[in-house]
């Protein structure tokens, strides 16, 4: 007897009454089911019993005989079936020569490399799917800035100068305010050079127009 070649990426639907498989990608899971096979035995088994149970055992003796040649019989026919099935299926998959996953030529094949997309990825889905992610991660990170922070990061709030101390009492500040919350101390009180005019960056001690001292 002809040996039968299998694969593991299968489920056997198969009944009394016939048979019927379902094969599927080891990678996505797609999967073909190939249809239902009605088997002759198994309907005149299914007969049998029906009279058997009618008629208080009459022909348990006919039913038993046919259990017996069911036995055989439908292992063969079973048998027959998976291979065809097999034959039929089998062009819709294609297994890898690195991995030996059987997976489905329509999703999960890289044709221009000879490899199931598990082992070769296809590189502008990839490439696609990775700049998703960082654009993900960069809303996330700037969803999760606080209100004082975003404000800092603005040209205008630089150029009025951020103090990270207090200039009289030194006490650290956490944000940009107007009065220390140690000394009360004006933080934000704009300055001038009595000589020229010109506005004097907080802690200046010269003027950079004329260097007069401050």
């Amino acid at each position: 007897m002809d040996q039968i070649e299998f694969t593991r990426n299968y489920s056997d639907l198969s009944t009394n009454q016939g048979f019927q498989f379902e094969f599927y990608c080891d990678r996505c899971g797609t999967g073909h089911r190939t249809r239902f096979q009605a088997s002759a035995l198994g309907t005149v088994t299914g007969v049998l019993d029906a009279a058997n149970s009618l008629f208080g055992g009459l022909f348990g003796q006919a039913a038993n005989l046919g259990e017996r040649a069911r036995s055989a019989t439908w292992e063969k026919a079973h048998d027959d079936a998976f291979q065809k099935a097999m034959e039929e299926l089998k062009p819709e998959f294609i297994q890898c020569p690195r991995c030996s996953s059987w997976v489905c030529r329509k999703s999960c094949w890289n044709n221009k490399k000879g490899l199931c997309k598990g082992c070769a990825p296809d590189l502008g889905v990839e490439m696609a799917a990775a700049q998703a992610s960082r654009t993900v991660e960069e809303i996330w990170a700037h969803s999760q800035m606080a209100e004082e922070d975003r404000a800092m990061l603005k040209e205008e709030s630089w150029r009025e100068g951020v103090q990270a101390s207090c200039p009289q009492c030194h006490a650290p500040l956490a944000a940009k305010a107007k009065f220390c919350p140690e000394c009360g101390a004006k933080l934000q009180a704009q300055q001038f050079c009595k000589e020229c005019g010109n506005k004097l960056e907080p802690g200046a001690k010269f003027c950079a127009e004329c260097g007069t001292k401050a």
